[in-house]
């Protein structure tokens, strides 16, 4: 029996929450991002609200599985950095519940968001992308709304440009009106000036209604004569004139029909019967230009009965036409080379005229094939930036709108990058349409499970200090010991047994230095081939020296604690061999370039080695004689 427990309960409130606001936000940019595109078949038409209502309605819809995968990214970041660093995260994992565990109230939920993107993609989406476009479509054949702007020309009257210099916006009069009439062309262009002027629309909306005051009208005449240096006009000098200009404002929305044909508008079902309509229409007219080809242009030339009748009298069985073709006159081989060239080009045009045919099937072949493929993969990049944010969030431990939104950002434009790349590689047929497609996902998806392993085991993948620890050590950089003289001392050190157990220490280190010849290179093939060993003498020397150095840290003299910080820090297993399978070691040595790296990384901290031993056993000695000039002892 599925139980709901306290702690499902808590983390699905948390994570709805946020999932919400951030739906609603990312719904909002991609809707700006929308409109920014479209932004001029709308501007200046003067729309009614309840035109822009339904394109704001449509694209929302539209754009609901594009907002989804980002805002799940964005609220599983955001809610597994707040349990994090409110140290919740750390409570669930000290009580014994993996990270899995915690997810899998979310998993089930995210797997109702793939479905409801599914559910948006083949069934909402298809009619809202259809009424999207049907209604972008007829914003750009609407006319502009009259506003004729003053100082400036306005071109948007089909066949007029007009001029105002000032208008008067509480009683509609225009002054000082310059009009060009190109309606009948160019070459009877008419020109109209007039001190004042009206432009009314009428009420049908179908014209506009022009009265001039007071003005002069120029209008070119057509010249007879092409070669005639002056053109003829006819001046007109008016009191009062009207004229009527057609111009259509109103809106009509076009018919549903016309994106009947587009993959956009369809769903699965309607896609994959296109699919099968498309290939076998493909097969048939490719296998009809093969028969055509192999009947008509390829075929070889139908001799007249005449000629057929002369070659059996001849009883020739072949015929050269290079033969025929020299024995002909120089006007019959012009003839002849004529209309092979005009059948020639006919050919050619009819084979290009049936490739551009052939590649616009097969380029609406893929852009069904591709629709097909992308209602599936945007509902399952919901589950896979799921996966992405969730172990990032509790890996990173960074709640709130500042960093989880840098990093949700960076990530989902890396996957739209992905994405577009793959899908316009399938559309274009560079790539195959189900590898072009899922691309993104078969790159998000690995990620998403390693950041999910790691998370699960506590890594610290994304921990600063673990790397700059681990480029230190491959370059040899290593710390300074940095010792102070401590409050409160609980117990001091055993002055009396210490010159001994320092004395001790220095003997180890003479011997250890006497027998590895530190100062001297080290054989190449024994140092790959031979059996790893642990440089335990080492091992013991440090731990032993390390343990010295605690037990005087409780001194309180400054003197003391100046001298232990002299004291190098040993990193014991720079100088052997670096890795501890012995079959990787073996693969280094036979890389002879990397092998040599190592080698010579090997040698330097070798000798880096004897310098620190040499150090160990001067300042053994300088405590030795610092603990019997105070009489410590």
């Amino acid at each position: 029996m599925l139980r709901i427990k306290k702690l499902d309960i808590f983390i699905l409130k948390s994570f709805c929450l946020l999932f919400l606001g951030t739906f609603f936000i990312c719904l909002f940019i991609f809707m700006m991002q929308f409109l920014w595109k479209y932004v001029d078949d709308m501007v200046g038409k003067g729309l009614e609200m309840s035109v822009l209502a339904q394109f704001f309605f449509y694209s929302g819809l539209t754009l609901v599985p594009m907002s989804l995968p980002l805002a799940v990214l964005l609220a599983a970041l955001i809610t597994f950095g707040n349990f994090g660093e409110r140290f919740e995260l750390l409570a669930m994992k000290a009580a014994g519940i993996s990270l899995i565990k915690i997810m899998r109230p979310l998993i089930i939920f995210i797997t109702f968001i793939c479905c409801v993107s599914f559910y948006f993609q083949n069934v909402i989406g298809p009619h809202a992308q259809s009424k999207l476009w049907t209604l972008l479509l007829s914003m750009r054949q609407k006319s502009p709304e009259l506003d004729i702007p003053e100082g400036a020309f306005y071109d948007e009257i089909d066949g007029y440009n007009l001029y105002i210099k000032h208008k008067n916006r509480e009683t509609g009069m225009l002054y000082d009106v310059l009009i060009y009439n190109f309606d009948k062309g160019f070459e009877n262009a008419q020109i109209i000036k007039a001190d004042s002027g009206r432009l009314e629309m009428t009420a049908d909306k179908q014209h506009l209604y022009l009265r001039l005051y007071s003005g002069e009208q120029f209008e070119n005449l057509k010249s007879q004569n092409m070669n005639q240096k002056n053109v003829p006009y006819r001046r007109e000098s008016f009191r009062e004139k009207h004229a009527i200009i057609e111009f259509n404002s109103d809106f009509n929305m076009m018919d549903e029909g016309i994106m009947s044909g587009q993959a956009t508008s369809k769903d699965m079902a309607m896609l994959q019967h296109s699919i099968d309509s498309i290939s076998h229409r493909n097969d048939s007219v490719g296998q009809s230009n093969y028969k055509y080809a192999k009947e008509t242009v390829y075929m070889y030339p139908v001799l007249s009965k005449e000629d057929s009748t002369k070659m059996l009298q001849a009883k020739l069985t072949e015929v050269n036409f290079d033969s025929v073709f020299a024995a002909t006159t120089l006007l019959e081989k012009q003839k002849i080379l004529l209309s092979a060239s005009s059948k020639a080009e006919t050919t050619g045009n009819d084979w290009n005229f049936k490739s551009i045919d052939m590649k616009q099937n097969d380029k609406n072949l893929r852009k069904h094939e591709i629709g097909w493929h992308e209602k599936l993969t945007l509902s399952l990049a919901c589950l896979i930036f799921f996966f992405i944010g969730a172990p990032l969030g509790g890996i990173i431990r960074k709640g709130g709108l500042g960093l989880p939104v840098v990093i949700s950002v960076l990530i989902f434009i890396f996957y739209y990058i992905v994405n577009n790349t793959g899908v316009k590689m399938a559309r274009e047929g560079e790539w195959i349409v189900w590898m072009g497609v899922w691309t993104s996902t078969a790159v998000l998806a690995p990620i998403g499970a390693f950041l999910t392993y790691k998370s699960n085991k506590d890594s610290v993948i994304l921990n600063a200090d673990a790397y700059i620890n681990w480029i230190k050590n491959v370059l040899g950089i290593r710390s300074v010991r940095h010792l102070v003289r401590k409050e409160v001392i609980i117990e001091d050190p055993n002055y009396q047994q210490l010159p001994a157990s320092l004395q001790q220490l220095t003997n180890e280190c003479l011997v250890y230095s006497e027998k590895k010849h530190l100062r001297s290179a080290p054989n190449y093939f024994k140092l790959w081939w031979a059996e790893h060993q642990r440089d335990e003498e080492m091992v013991r020397i440090n731990d032993q020296m390390e343990a010295l150095i605690d037990e005087m840290s409780n001194t309180q003299y400054a003197s003391l604690i100046n001298l232990l910080n002299n004291y190098p820090i040993i990193p014991v297993y720079a100088h052997v061999r670096p890795f501890k399978q012995y079959w990787l070691n073996l693969l280094c040595g036979a890389l002879i370039p990397i092998g040599l790296f190592f080698y010579f990384r090997i040698w330097i901290f070798r000798l880096r080695l004897m310098k620190d031993v040499e150090k160990i056993v001067k300042n053994n000695n300088d405590i030795i004689n610092l603990i019997k000039e105070q009489n410590l002892c």
